[in-house]
């Protein structure tokens, strides 16, 4: 039997034993108005996707009937593995396009790819459309033994505005980068090139850019990119990597292979700000609005206190304006059914805000593009994983958070 831990605050019961490394939390809705956690605790991994077969979830049914099971969290995450050890830097996703394309060619829906857009489409491609960035942050080599961060560099920060969460963390993640190690890769074809190690970055401030100083990559050519060596961790109910936004794509994968039968769009490019561009010319291309775009995406926090007061992260809006009510309705109250808990991330920026001189920036994500790109034709809303670690090697997310997810999203299949 599972130990039994109440949150009436948030807080765990102080006297739930920590008997193990791993944990697996089931959140329900208690008559009292306390959330009660069932806490199952195991040895390992395996054990631990094991005791989750036939949970207890909320309204009294079993994990089967909620479509998830230890051996599901399994090929989530097998999914996630595989996908992470794929490069994919902003500007050089092509070899990943093909990657996911094939992942999604093996099961029975429409796959065809755009200039910087790959879409995927079911039998009921106007249910739902998601849309998850591909691109992930790295290097690239931009003179002779010369590396800058691949988003901000010269040819993109025509589309940067300077207050997207990205730009604004820059300096704080400037020394977080020391020792890690990268590879190299051909542009397009993604052919391996070698391996090298970080000794130092710092901000050029007359370039407005990251510049890193990497022992063991000096013959590489201006123009090739530098993905960091990275695999999936799991541990202790969490899983880290750099997560933002391989997470979301494995999200998307899994979904297609359960039955989703809605649409997705898998964007290059989010983070230099280009990718609503070629998610708007799909749309325009199929003369296409929308009130049902649901963009995925991961959610920095700055401590894992503050990640975990939330299962997911809703938005109703960015700094481009407001997003659809109707579908983040939809969303809240699917949240309250299955028992997720979750907060709105301008409502949390704007909280903090009160108290700070320089205020810090709801974000400008790839949807809020669209909404003014298109006077709100397409629009939607966000569904974030909420992370710490953002845009390392170490970006961290709970089990608990995926698993949400997954059945929330789950809820869309037939």
């Amino acid at each position: 039997m599972p130990d039994i831990g109440w949150w009436p605050d948030g807080t765990p019961n102080a006297n739930t034993p920590l008997r193990s490394r791993h944990k697996l939390e089931i959140p329900a809705i208690a008559s009292n108005g306390c959330r009660p956690v069932q806490l199952f605790w195991a040895n390992s991994l395996s054990e631990l996707t094991s005791l989750s077969k036939g949970l207890a979830f909320p309204m009294g049914h079993s994990a089967i009937e909620h479509g998830f099971s230890g051996e599901d969290l399994d090929e989530f995450l097998d999914i996630l593995r595989q996908l992470i050890r794929e490069p994919a830097v902003v500007g050089s996703e092509d070899s990943f396009f093909r990657v996911v394309r094939r992942e999604l060619e093996e099961v029975s829906v429409d796959v065809r790819y755009y200039k910087g857009c790959l879409v995927a489409q079911g039998k009921a491609p106007d249910s739902l459309i998601l849309s998850a960035h591909m691109d992930r942050h790295g290097l690239v080599c931009t003179g002779p033994n010369e590396f800058q961060y691949a988003a901000f560099i010269t040819t993109n920060q025509g589309e940067l505005t300077g207050d997207s969460v990205s730009e604004q963390m820059m300096g704080t993640i400037q020394h977080r980068f020391y020792g890690q190690r990268v590879q190299a890769h051909l542009p397009y074809v993604g052919t391996y090139q070698g391996q090298g190690t970080i000794t130092n970055s710092y901000v050029c401030p007359e370039r407005r850019n990251l510049i890193f100083e990497v022992d063991g990559l000096a013959f590489l050519q201006p123009g090739t990119p530098v993905s960091f060596l990275d695999r999936l961790h799991i541990s202790g109910g969490y899983i880290s990597a750099q997560l933002d936004n391989v997470l979301s794509i494995a999200v998307i994968v899994y979904l297609f292979r359960r039955g989703f039968q809605g649409t997705a769009l898998f964007t290059a490019e989010e983070e230099a700000g280009k990718s609503w561009r070629y998610a708007l010319a799909w749309f325009q291309r199929n003369h296409k609005a929308t009130q049902r775009l649901l963009v995925l995406d991961t959610s920095p926090y700055p401590t894992t206190e503050a990640a975990e007061e939330q299962q997911l992260v809703l938005r109703r809006k960015d700094a481009n304006g407001l997003f659809a009510p109707d579908i983040t309705s939809e969303l809240e109250r699917k949240c309250d059914e299955l028992g997720i808990t979750y907060s709105h991330k301008d409502a949390y920026v704007e909280a903090l805000n009160r108290d700070r001189a320089k205020p810090l920036s709801l974000g400008r994500t790839e949807l809020g593009r669209l909404v003014v790109a298109t006077g709100g034709q397409i629009n939607g809303t966000t569904l974030q994983i909420p992370t710490t670690g953002y845009h390392t090697t170490s970006e961290t997310a709970s089990l608990s958070s995926v698993i949400a997810a997954l059945r929330l999203l789950m809820s869309y299949i037939q």
